[in-house]
């Protein structure tokens, strides 16, 4: 019998759980040492930043929210391997991402406060990616749309989309990676593996053995790495980042890790998964891992630690005020942006809208 194709998914890996390093071929980035302490600070920070946002919540100063405890070596690994002019198409929980890019905390706060303005980053380079996305995977073929955009141009660009293990079963994850391989565009899908899409566990969300190898039927490159491993996730982004942009095509890069919290504030895992299997995970959290090695390196100690969360305390006590003060907009502002010309039944309603607030309703 003749074989039509074989293939094999590599898996990345540079530490261990207990922050030992298992490979002795750093990429150069890894080797600077004062850049990955310049990293591990915006894990850090950005754990302190999802704790504050939770709070906010509980405390009604905020509607739900998507926490991305545990992610923090995947999401900033994304962010930082990326180049200013690369596009990101987020989902709704890629904050270490997004916070690396220049997106203020402040507007995600407003966001999630159901202030659509939070989307108008106002700092470069994250003012062209795209706002968040909850229809799932949709934010996939927003990411397909521009790399096809890039090539037609001729612009050595990349688009980038994340996604989670859940969101990689839709068809519009399939249909991006499809065109992205059929035109040969400069696209990055990751797929931020979990292990949970809402109460849905990993091992009946799919019958393959990696989510990666999701990309092999469309023709390009895939890897799984280790999520909770910032210098493989960063490697394996960096690598397929320089392949889009030189003309190679894109890739499917598959990030193990591991959803800490609830799916968000509305949720409660406890009702579907059991407390020693969250424990575990624990036992591989992405900032200890780091921490250890950068310790273990002799560039990070409990001093440094607690000064930079202090500042960090600072930092978000700022945004929070930023986010509290910022004035309401007016009612009629539901009504002016859908339509370049408001429909007559619209206006009425906003006609309504208006005496009632003018009236104190």
């Amino acid at each position: 019998m003749s074989i039509a194709a074989k293939f094999e998914i590599e898996y990345l890996q540079y530490l261990d759980a207990e922050g030992k390093q298992v490979r002795d071929d750093l990429p150069a980035f890894a080797q600077d040492l004062n850049q990955m302490v310049e990293l591990y600070k915006l894990m850090l920070s950005t754990r302190v930043f999802d704790a504050k946002s939770i709070a906010l919540q509980r405390t009604g100063k905020l509607g739900t929210y998507a926490s991305c405890l545990g992610h923090e070596a995947a999401h900033v690994g994304i962010g930082s391997a990326m180049r200013p002019e690369d596009v990101l198409a987020p989902s709704y929980r890629e904050y270490g991402a997004q916070l690396y890019r220049g997106v203020q905390p402040r507007e995600v706060y407003m966001y999630w406060g159901g202030d659509e303005r939070g989307n108008d980053y106002q700092n470069e380079p994250a003012r062209h990616d795209f706002a968040w996305s909850v229809p799932i995977a949709t934010q996939c073929l927003h990411a397909a749309g521009s790399a096809l955009a890039f090539k037609i141009r001729g612009e050595k660009r990349v688009a980038v989309c994340t996604i989670g293990d859940g969101g990689s079963s839709k068809g519009d994850f399939y249909g991006a990676i499809n065109i992205a391989g059929a035109q040969n565009l400069p696209m990055v899908a990751v797929i931020v593996n979990n292990q949970w899409a809402i109460s849905v566990p990993r091992k009946i969300q799919s019958g393959a053995p990696t989510l990666a190898q999701k990309g092999i039927a469309a023709g390009l490159y895939c890897i799984q790495v280790d999520g909770n491993d910032i210098i493989a996730v960063r490697k394996a982004m960096e690598d397929a980042l320089e392949r889009a942009r030189n003309g190679e095509g894109g890739s499917v890069i598959e990030a193990v890790t591991y959803r800490l919290g609830d799916h968000t504030t509305a949720d409660d895992a406890r009702r579907y998964r059991g407390e020693q299997e969250v424990k575990d995970a624990w036992a591989k959290d992405p900032v200890k891992r780091l921490k250890n090695w950068l310790v273990a390196k002799k560039v990070w100690d409990d001093k440094k630690e607690e000064a930079w969360k202090a500042e960090c305390d600072d930092w978000m006590d700022n945004e929070v005020n930023a986010y509290l003060e910022t004035k309401t907009q007016p009612v009629t502002a539901m009504f002016d942006y859908t339509f370049a010309e408001v429909p007559a039944d619209l206006e009425k309603q906003r006609d309504l809208a208006l005496s009632l607030e003018n009236k104190g309703h």
